[in-house]
């Protein structure tokens, strides 16, 4: 630790600056009360152009994403760069359900994506399914998030075994825990403007300085072919390889499909004041692609500068380039980046999280007739245990396994896609072949993924998200996406769930919504008229 005095002080100044703002956003555009999830989980849904992009720009890129794609560029070469196709097409498709989901929340006064689930089909039950789908895909994105903060420890020094190395991080997530319930939403929407400055400045530094001293882009591009030609399968080298193009191509289209499915990246957009304050967004989003691909690269410069992980933790490789390449200051400021960048997502999936028990299984089953300020509250206590569940998870298991873990998540999130994305567009499915369909491709998705291995993890199962076709009888070597069979045998089963429920006339729920609820805008005189009082 003695060696890393300037950048511990450095990062903990920051970080101690960045947590102080967390509070003070308690009374930044302060309502007259927050006792309501419009105004604690949603920033009183008045969010502008400039607050939304940095506001879902800091929500979708994290500490994570910063951390793992280059680390996977380092590791295992070409396959990494899948990140940057799928945030290049996710943006048009996001386009076109976004504003409509927005549209219907803002008359219904819905919250979380269930809550659109529950009003369209008339389904608590489908609903609750949903609910829980999130749940349970946003909790390990939530531990994922100390991913980056542990290998900024480490590589200062200050983490490893034992309580007190782990204590650093602890106490991060109980600033995080304490800001997140005094301010909701308006916490990582303040912050947001720092921590995408800074991450900002530090990739353009990066990206100029460190292949100056590397002796410039062709050396690191032909020290990472050296590489990867002395290294042997499944490791792919700079280009694609005739077995994993599938993958790639299904990996690219599942994860577009699956990102806004995630509910924190739904509350972010629905924060948004008007469809305008979206379609802007859309259009000025894909900035942050070109920052990825420029993010991915620093696995490839990591290769160059010969750098070692440490120990076997891959996670760490950005961080050690970092160490070994900048100044001390300034590798204080880009560590400080990371951990940032970790507190943003990180809250606002807690509090989506949060609010989809409170929405969705508080109200709908254990308090009905539940206030503005009991749902407040509901939600603030869990995103609180949510949080404490993501320290204690992190803590736990090895941090390799959690890797796996985010492929599973999308895997998992994509089955909400018949209900909510499609849900959207139109009616024609009937709620019994909703449910049908994600039972159908959840169970396909965790059959697919525990007959994954990984033997360089040493995980027999669910060792990624690589599925090999010759299980299924083929004769070929080529891999492809879980999620992305899983979720055609979702929509399958919901195609013939639905026709078999219209032969036999099976009951279908209300659609509580009208045509011209989809395209209402700021200013609408339709009141919130949202009830899920009832049942179907």
């Amino acid at each position: 630790m003695s060696g890393h005095v300037t950048e511990i002080v450095v990062f903990t100044v920051l970080f101690l600056l960045v947590s102080g703002m967390g509070f003070v956003a308690a009374r930044w555009r302060r309502p007259a009360d927050l006792a309501s999830l419009d105004e604690w989980e949603l920033g009183g849904r008045n969010f502008g152009a400039w607050i939304t992009w940095f506001l879902v720009g800091g929500d979708l890129y994290t500490a994570y994403t910063f951390v793992a794609v280059p680390a996977l560029l380092f590791g295992a070469g070409a396959a990494g760069f899948f990140a940057v196709p799928y945030t290049v097409i996710v943006y048009p498709l996001v386009f076109l359900v976004m504003i409509r989901l927005w549209s219907v929340s803002h008359v219904h006064g819905l919250v979380t994506p269930a809550d659109f689930v529950r009003v369209r089909f008339g389904s608590p039950t489908l609903a609750l399914l949903v609910a829980i789908t999130g749940i349970v895909a946003t909790m390990p994105y939530i531990a994922l998030q100390l991913v980056g903060i542990e290998a900024v420890l480490k590589t200062m020094g200050i983490a490893g075994g034992g309580f007190l190395s782990d204590l650093p991080l602890i106490i991060a997530f109980v600033i995080l825990a304490a800001y997140t319930y005094q301010s909701g939403l308006r916490a990582p929407a303040l912050i947001a403007f720092v921590k995408d400055v800074l991450i900002y400045v530090v990739i353009m530094v990066a990206i100029i300085y460190i292949p100056a001293r590397l002796g410039g882009w062709d050396v690191i591009f032909g020290r990472a072919a050296e590489k990867f030609a002395a290294t042997p399968a499944p490791n792919d080298g700079v280009l694609l390889n005739a077995n994993n193009q599938l993958q790639y191509v299904t990996l690219a289209l599942g994860s577009a499909l699956a990102l806004f499915l995630y509910p924190h990246s739904v509350t972010g957009v629905l924060a948004s004041r008007n469809r305008d304050v979206i379609k802007r967004n859309m259009s000025a989003l894909p900035a942050y692609s070109l920052l990825l691909a420029l993010i991915a690269l620093l696995g490839y410069m990591a290769i160059a500068a010969g750098v070692r992980p440490i120990g076997t933790d891959g996670n760490t490789v950005v961080p050690v380039l970092f160490d070994q390449m900048f100044p001390d200051w300034f590798a204080g400021v880009a560590f400080a980046a990371v951990g940032i960048g970790a507190l943003v997502p990180a809250a606002i999936m807690s509090i989506a999280a949060a609010n989809l028990f409170t929405r969705n299984i508080y109200r709908e089953y254990l308090n009905k007739n539940a206030t503005d300020a009991q749902e407040a509250n509901v939600s603030k206590v869990t995103s609180l245990v949510v949080k404490v569940g993501a320290v204690l998870f992190i803590l736990g298991i090895d941090p390799q396994f959690s890797i796996d873990l985010q492929l599973i998540g999308g895997v998992i999130i994509l089955q909400t896609l018949p209900s909510v994305a499609i849900g959207l567009f139109t009616r024609w499915f009937h709620r019994g072949g909703l449910i049908a369909g994600w039972i159908a491709g959840m169970g396909t998705g965790m059959v697919l993924l525990y007959n994954i291995s990984n033997p360089v993890t040493d995980h027999e199962h669910f060792g990624g998200s690589a599925f090999q076709l010759a299980k299924l009888g083929l004769d070929t070597k080529m891999t492809v996406y879980a999620g992305f069979l899983a979720l055609i045998v979702n929509l399958v089963v919901s195609v013939l769930g639905t026709l078999v429920a219209r032969a036999m006339r099976a009951p279908d729920g209300v659609d509580g919504t009208k045509p011209g609820h989809y395209t209402a805008d700021e200013g609408d005189p339709r009141v919130k008229d949202l009830d899920l009082s009832g049942s179907t």
